[in-house]
């Protein structure tokens, strides 16, 4: 039993208790892209539409000097019924553009299109006129300002936020209820593009965010390229830069033991944003494109901003009291389950070990007894609604030790 009564108020996070209309986004840093340039309709080639699915290439950025193409997916239902909602859907490494992806967006009633970042047309072989691949080479590698346009992030962001513009001028595209959603180095994109492009509706990054070079998979290729070089990646390619710009609803999505992107960095990342804010993170999340584009909630948070569908549970801030963790919630959907997940503090978040109970609900309240060891403990509330949406508070750490 605890001898003081702590109380941890993240309510700036607690999507409960954010107003859209008493914050406005910070002003955006705009980085290397020329937005007004990328936010124009693109010169496109269309394929043929093969059931919802149509190839396309589209113009990207300058490359060594010489012109680029992006090959993707654009999709949409079969039968249209007016203007429809659309999401870009940003993939991560080692992926492609997925029709797969697309074609999930269609049959949930939307247009979608899913670009290729890796400089490959859609038999996955190099493009002639392609942009740079997606390797670590390419991603991480020392460069000048003057040459920040020739790395793999600015093509990258470029090519989503065309991708953007391309969808939004299809005649069956209501180009004011546009989404993005992406997954892993698609999730890093997402959170750059999102503070960038102020016509997305709503923005949901998967695993992926900023503060990199401080804890993340690639402390290595940082220790590489050394202080400065480093430095110079951070001022224009972290997302920690853009990410104060947002202005759209944001969902994060994560697993607590994600190998690459650790929920302390994760943290730092939602802390900077002050739109609207909803957590979706739980320990039970593989990493991958399939499991990055599965969960429900994804698609009901789109629907709840894009197509007035029914919003996911909105938990307030967390408080911790004697030796109880606690939170309100609303929803609009009965709650089902509520739980309380909690680890060792200690050592990399990719090791450590999770364990769930399950929380008292008592009316609009959440509430459950912390464990009298271990010591540092980090832990988060989460409630699940019968649609199996499942939403969490930040986390936060108890006991001596640092609190991340």
């Amino acid at each position: 039993m605890l001898k003081k009564s702590i109380v941890l108020s993240l309510a700036a996070l607690a999507v409960s208790l954010v107003s859209p209309l008493s914050l406005r986004a910070a002003e955006r840093v705009t980085g290397p892209w020329d937005l007004a340039k990328l936010k124009q309709t693109p010169t496109a080639t269309w394929g043929d539409r093969k059931s919802l699915v149509q190839e396309v290439f589209y113009e990207g950025e300058p490359f060594g000097g010489k012109p680029t193409r992006v090959f993707a997916y654009y999709a949409r239902p079969e039968k249209i019924d007016g203007k429809l909602p659309a999401m870009v859907c940003v993939h991560g490494g080692g992926g492609k553009a997925f029709a797969e992806w697309a074609t999930l967006w269609a049959k949930r009633g939307y247009a979608a299109i899913a670009m290729d970042l890796a400089g490959v047309g859609p038999d996955g072989k190099r493009l002639a006129d392609g942009g740079p691949g997606q390797g670590d080479t390419e991603k991480f590698r020392v460069f000048t300002d003057a040459g920040a346009k020739e790395m793999w992030t600015y093509h990258a962001v470029a090519a989503v936020i065309r991708g953007h513009s391309l969808l939004a001028s299809r005649p069956e595209v209501d180009a004011g209820r546009v989404g993005i959603t992406g997954i892993s180095w698609g999730g890093y994109l997402t959170c750059i593009v999102s503070g960038l492009d102020d016509r997305l509706k709503v923005s949901v990054p998967v695993y992926g965010c900023g503060f990199l070079s401080e804890n993340s998979a690639w402390l290595g290729q940082f220790a590489k390229l050394g202080p400065e070089p480093s430095a110079r990646w951070v001022k224009f390619f972290d997302p920690s830069v853009y990410l104060p710009g947002v202005s759209c609803p944001i969902l994060f999505l994560n697993g607590t033991t994600d190998f690459a992107y650790p929920l302390d960095s994760y943290q730092k990342c939602y802390r900077l944003v002050t739109a609207p804010v909803t957590l979706g993170i739980t320990p039970t999340l593989r990493h991958s494109h399939p499991a990055g584009w599965a969960p429900v909630e994804i698609g009901l948070f789109a629907d709840s901003v894009l197509r007035d569908g029914a919003p996911l549970p909105r938990l307030g801030a967390m408080q911790t009291t004697a030796d109880t963790a606690s939170a309100s919630f609303e929803s609009k959907l009965p709650v089902t389950k509520a739980q309380l997940h909690f680890a060792k503090a200690e050592g990399a978040w990719q090791k450590r070990l999770w364990t769930s109970v399950d929380a008292m609900i008592k009316g609009a309240e959440i509430s459950a007894h912390l464990p009298a060891a271990p010591r540092p403990l980090v832990y988060f509330l989460t409630v699940t609604d019968k649609r199996g949406a499942t939403v969490s508070t930040p986390h936060a750490v108890l006991g001596e030790g640092a609190a991340k």
